[in-house]
C-alpha cells in the first residue's frame, strides 16, 4: 500500500470516528442536558438551605444577646420563623432569576409543556379559579372578613388580615411599575395590564389565604389542620391557572406565591414579638 492510499484510509477512519462521536452526542445530548439541569437544581437548593440555616442560627444568636425576651416566642414559633426565612430567600432567588432573564428558557419550556398537556376542556375551570384571585372577589371578601373579626373583638387578627391584603396589593403595583417584564406571547391569550412580574392574582391570594389560615389558627388552634391545606390548595390552583391561561411565566407565579405567603407570616411573627 503506497503512502497516499494509507493517508486516505486514515482520513476516512478519522471521519468515521468523528461522525460516530457526533451520533453519540446527539443520542445522549438531551439526557445529559436534563441531568445537568437536575444537578444545577440540587446545587441551588443546597445553597438556599445553607443560607436559611445560617440566617436562622445568626438570628437566634443575635436575639439571645440583644433581645432575651424574644427567645421564648421565637423558640415556640420555630417552624414559622423557618418558613419566613425560606420564603424570603426563595423569593429573592426566583426574582433575581426572573428579572435578570436567566430563567427565560426554562420558563418557556414549562409554559409550553403545560399548554400541550392540559386539556382544553379545563380552560373554563381555570378561568373560574383565576377569578377568585381578582380584586372583584378578594377585596370584598377581605373587607367582610376584617369587619367580622373587629366585631368579634379580634383586633390583632383583623390587623393581620387587612395589612396582609393591602400590603400585598400595594407591593404588586410598585413592583409592576419598576419591573418591565413582558408577558408571555406563546399563544393567543386575554390581555392584562402591566408587567408580567409578579403575578398579582397569585401574590394577593397567597397573602389573603395565608393570613386567613393564621387567623383561624389563632382563634381556634384545631382549625390549623384544615385551614393550612385549604390555603395551600387555593394558592396552588390560582398559580397554575395563570400558567394554563398563558398570562404569566412560571417564575412570576412562584415569586408571587413566596412573597404573598411571606407577608402575613412575617407580620404574625412581628406581632408576637411586639407583645412578648
Amino acid at each position: 500500500m503506497d503512502i497516499g492510499t494509507h493517508q486516505h484510509c486514515e482520513r476516512s477512519l478519522c471521519r468515521r470516528r468523528w461522525f460516530h462521536i457526533l451520533d453519540v452526542e446527539r443520542a445522549h445530548g438531551p439526557a445529559r442536558h436534563r441531568l445537568g439541569v437536575i444537578f444545577e437544581l440540587i446545587e441551588d437548593l443546597a445553597k438556599l438551605a445553607l443560607i436559611v440555616a445560617s440566617l436562622y442560627f445568626a438570628l437566634g444568636a443575635y436575639v439571645r444577646r440583644t433581645r432575651p425576651a424574644w427567645s421564648g416566642p421565637l423558640e415556640r414559633r420555630r417552624l414559622m420563623l423557618l418558613s419566613v426565612l425560606v420564603l424570603a430567600v426563595s423569593a429573592i432567588k426566583v426574582s433575581e432569576e426572573a428579572i435578570g432573564g436567566e430563567s427565560g428558557p426554562i420558563d418557556q419550556a414549562i409554559l409550553l409543556f403545560i399548554h400541550r398537556h392540559v386539556p382544553r376542556g379545563l380552560t373554563g375551570f381555570f378561568e373560574a379559579v383565576t377569578l377568585t384571585g381578582s380584586s372583584k372577589v378578594l377585596f370584598p371578601l377581605a373587607t367582610a372578613a376584617t369587619i367580622a373579626l373587629l366585631f368579634a373583638r379580634r383586633r390583632l387578627e383583623a390587623l393581620l388580615l387587612a395589612a396582609s391584603v393591602i400590603g400585598g396589593a400595594a407591593l404588586v403595583y410598585v413592583v409592576k411599575a419598576l419591573v418591565g417584564r413582558e408577558r408571555p406571547a406563546l399563544w393567543e391569550t386575554e390581555a392584562y395590564w402591566g408587567s408580567s412580574f409578579p403575578s398579582g392574582h397569585t401574590l394577593v391570594v397567597a397573602a389573603f389565604a395565608t393570613a386567613t389560615a393564621l387567623c383561624a389558627s389563632r382563634i381556634r388552634p384545631a382549625a390549623r389542620k384544615l385551614a393550612l391545606p385549604i390555603a395551600i390548595l387555593w394558592i396552588s390552583l390560582v398559580a397554575i391557572s395563570r400558567l394554563v391561561l398563558g398570562v404569566h411565566w412560571p417564575t412570576d407565579v412562584l415569586a408571587a406565591a413566596c412573597i404573598g405567603a411571606f407577608l402575613p407570616l412575617a407580620m404574625s411573627v412581628g406581632l408576637e414579638l411586639r407583645y412578648a
